[in-house]
């Protein structure tokens, strides 16, 4: 894909920029140290986003920006949207259609599954920034300004990822030690595998039935304990032993790094089934989401 512009060299930037660059494009990735995966289809941009003009300047000639940026956990309620805003206006500038990477916290709080149809009207400061981000690029939309569409992802799985998941229970498991974890262990989860998430950007960033929606990323549902089992078994690791996380626990963490002490407002998805409704992404472009074993050996 010629002209495709990446920002961001987390996990599912990095995938997404790698997927795109192994499809013969020329991609342009933008982190405000210039890292990221060497490939020679990839052109390394040092940049801060935040810097609208010098970004716009970067993204000229762009025909797709890709934007799978993310600030620290426990600021985004500041930090979130003057980068986004930044990011959004420079895609603009630059005339090209603009891709996000978004997740489930801006919904409404339901007991069934989420679909793309669950009304955005969290209950949460972090998924109030995320429900405003989509909607302050959703108006930019609808007024044609530029062409806008999200993939959502949930608890993240695969190389580089960074979830409750992949700090608390997989290095644990893999050393045959307790794991705390951060709910119910034996809740049925919908899970996002790095690789999935990014063939999802790639694919509705080149479909006309895309632009100004959003989509469900394809989700690997199963548990907590299931996931851990799993991951044991490919280490030849013992059995997984779990506990929860204590309100006791988490005040420890938070001493440490207080990205912990976010993790409590989003109790409702981890203490009770978080189901996600994949089937529009899934029937629209085929998609379909990897094995929990394929996602858990990468």
């Amino acid at each position: 894909m010629a002209g495709a512009v990446v920002i961001g060299a987390g996990a599912t930037g990095t995938a997404t920029a790698r997927q795109l660059a192994e499809s013969g494009g020329r991609i342009r990735l933008i982190t405000r140290s210039g890292s990221g995966p060497e490939h020679p289809g990839i052109e390394r941009i040092a940049l801060d986003a935040g810097r609208t003009g010098e970004l716009a300047e970067a993204l000229s000639g762009a025909t797709t920006v890709f934007n799978a940026a993310m600030t620290p956990y426990q600021t985004w309620p500041e930090t979130m949207p003057p980068l986004f805003t930044s990011i959004l206006a420079a895609t603009e500038r630059a005339g090209a259609d603009y891709v996000m990477l978004g997740n489930h916290y801006g919904y409404r709080q339901t007991a069934g599954p989420l679909t793309e149809r669950t009304p955005m009207a969290p209950a949460t400061r972090k998924g109030r920034v995320r429900a405003r981000l989509w909607q302050q690029a959703r108006d930019a939309h609808d007024e044609g300004r530029l062409r806008v569409t999200e993939v959502r992802a949930g608890q993240y799985l695969g190389p580089g990822a960074v979830s409750a998941f992949t700090l608390l229970v997989a290095p644990r498991v893999r050393d045959g030690e307790l794991a705390l974890v951060h709910g119910d262990p034996d809740a049925a989860h919908s899970f996002s595998y790095t690789e999935d998430v990014a063939a999802a950007l790639v694919a509705v960033s080149g479909d006309e039935r895309s632009w100004g929606r959003g989509w469900h990323a394809p989700v690997i549902t199963t548990t907590l304990r299931r996931a851990a089992t799993e991951l044991a078994e490919l280490h030849g690791a013992p059995e997984p032993r779990l506990e929860p996380l204590t309100e006791r626990d988490l005040a420890l963490l938070s001493f440490a790094d207080p990205l912990w002490r976010e993790f409590a407002e989003m109790n409702y998805m981890t203490e009770r089934p978080f189901l996600v409704d994949d089937s529009d992404i899934r029937d629209t472009f085929g998609l379909k989401s990897s094995t929990l074993r394929e996602a858990l050996t990468d």
